[in-house]
C-alpha cells in the first residue's frame, strides 16, 4: 500500500508543481522557440518541466523510500547534477562534450553511492556469473551515461519521453517485485507517479516541455532503478529483460548510431530520422504518433516481463506485434522516398 500511496503522492506533487514551473520558465526566459524544421511546435513553449518531476519525485522518495541513505543521497545528488546542467542548457545551450562530461559526473556519483553492476549471469561457461571485478565501475558507468542519453533522443514530441518514461518505469517496478527487490519497485512507481502528473500538461498540445532537464533526469533514475531491480536478479534474462524494458530509448538511440555512421555524419549530430518522426512523415499527428509509441513501449515492457516468467510463446507475440508496429512507418518511409526520387527523376528526364 506505501508503495501505491508514494507514486500518487508523487504525481500529485508533479502535477501541482507544473504551473509553478511554467511562470518560473516564463520569468527566467526558458522557453523553447521553434528555430529548426526539427521542431515539431510552431509557437513559444517553456521548459524546465523536469523541475516538477524531481520535486514530485524526491519529496515522495525521501519520505516512502526505504532506500540505504548512502544510495539516496547519491541519486538525489546525481539527479542535481543532470537537472542543473539540463536547466542550463535549455536557457544557453550547452556544448555536447560539456554534457557529456555532466553525465559522467553524475553517473560516477551514483556508482560510488551504490549503484553498481558487479555481475552477469553466465549464459554459456560452467559458472553462474560473471563478476567485472575491477570493470564495474566503467561497465555501471557507462550503462548509466548511455540509458540517460537514450531517454534524452526520444524527446521529441509532445509527452513521449513522459509517458515511455511511465510505461519502462511500470514495467521494472514489476521485474523488482518478482526479483522480491521491494525498495527498487518503490523508487520505479514513484518515478512513473511522478511523469504521470507531468503528463497532462505535457500531452499535445503541450503546455510544457521537460526540457533536457527532465529527459536526463528521468534517464538517470531509469539506469539506477534498472541496475537496482533488474540487472541484480539471478536469472539467466538479466541482461536482456531490462534491455527491452527500455527498448524503445535504447534501440531507437542504436539505430540512430547506425544510420548517422553509414551516412558519415556525426553520432552526436542530430537528424530527423527517429522512430517518431517517421511516424510524423506518413501523416501521423502528433497524438496517434505518441500513442503509437506507447504501443510499443507496453508491447515491449509486457514481453519483458512475458520473457522473465518463462512465457516464451507470449513473449515471442508480443515482441513481434512491437516489431509490426514499428515496421509501419519505416517501410512506408522507404515507398515514400522511392516515389520521391522516381518524380525527381522523372522531372529532370523531362
Amino acid at each position: 500500500m506505501d508503495m501505491y500511496i508514494s507514486a500518487l503522492l508523487a504525481g500529485v506533487i508533479s502535477f501541482i508543481c507544473t504551473p509553478l514551473v511554467i511562470k518560473m520558465a516564463h520569468r527566467f526566459g526558458a522557453i523553447d522557440i521553434p528555430k529548426d524544421d526539427r521542431r515539431v511546435h510552431n509557437r513559444p513553449i517553456p521548459l524546465w518541466g523536469g523541475v516538477a518531476i524531481f520535486t514530485g519525485f524526491f519529496v515522495s522518495m525521501f519520505l516512502f523510500s526505504n532506500i540505504h541513505t548512502t544510495k539516496l543521497f547519491g541519486l538525489f545528488l546525481g539527479s542535481i547534477v543532470v537537472l542543473v546542467t539540463g536547466m542550463v542548457d535549455d536557457v544557453r545551450p550547452l556544448g555536447a562534450k560539456t554534457k557529456l562530461f555532466m553525465q559522467f559526473v553524475a553517473a560516477s556519483i551514483l556508482v560510488f553511492s551504490g549503484f553498481e553492476i558487479n555481475f552477469l549471469t553466465n549464459f554459456f561457461g560452467s559458472t553462474d556469473y560473471i563478476y567485472f571485478g575491477v570493470f564495474s565501475i566503467p561497465v555501471s558507468i557507462i550503462w548509466i551515461v548511455g540509458v540517460t542519453n537514450t531517454v534524452n533522443l526520444i524527446d521529441g514530441l509532445d509527452g513521449l519521453a513522459a509517458g515511455i518514461s511511465a510505461i519502462a518505469a511500470i514495467t521494472l517496478g514489476y521485474i523488482a517485485i518478482i526479483n522480491h527487490r521491494y525498495d527498487a519497485a518503490t523508487i520505479t512507481l514513484i518515478l512513473a507517479g511522478s511523469s504521470l502528473g507531468f503528463l497532462p500538461y505535457n500531452f499535445n498540445p503541450a503546455k510544457i516541455f521537460m526540457g533536457d532537464a527532465g529527459a536526463l533526469f528521468l534517464g538517470l533514475v531509469l539506469s539506477a532503478i534498472s541496475i537496482e531491480g533488474a540487472l541484480k536478479g539471478a536469472t539467466a534474462l538479466t541482461v536482456v529483460v531490462p534491455i527491452i524494458a527500455l527498448g524503445v530509448p535504447i534501440f531507437d538511440t542504436a539505430f540512430a548510431i547506425v544510420r548517422r555512421l553509414i551516412n558519415k555524419r556525426p553520432i552526436m549530430e542530430a537528424d530527423k530520422g527517429h522512430l517518431h518522426h517517421r511516424f510524423l512523415s506518413i501523416g501521423y499527428n502528433q497524438r496517434k504518433a505518441v500513442l503509437s509509441i506507447y504501443l510499443i513501449g507496453a508491447l515491449m515492457g509486457a514481453g519483458a516481463i512475458a520473457l522473465l516468467k518463462g512465457e516464451f510463446i507470449g513473449a515471442g507475440v508480443l515482441l513481434t506485434l512491437a516489431a509490426i508496429v514499428v515496421f509501419i512507418p519505416m517501410n512506408k518511409v522507404k515507398t515514400l522516398e522511392k516515389e520521391a526520387e522516381k518524380v525527381t527523376a522523372e522531372s529532370k528526364m523531362g
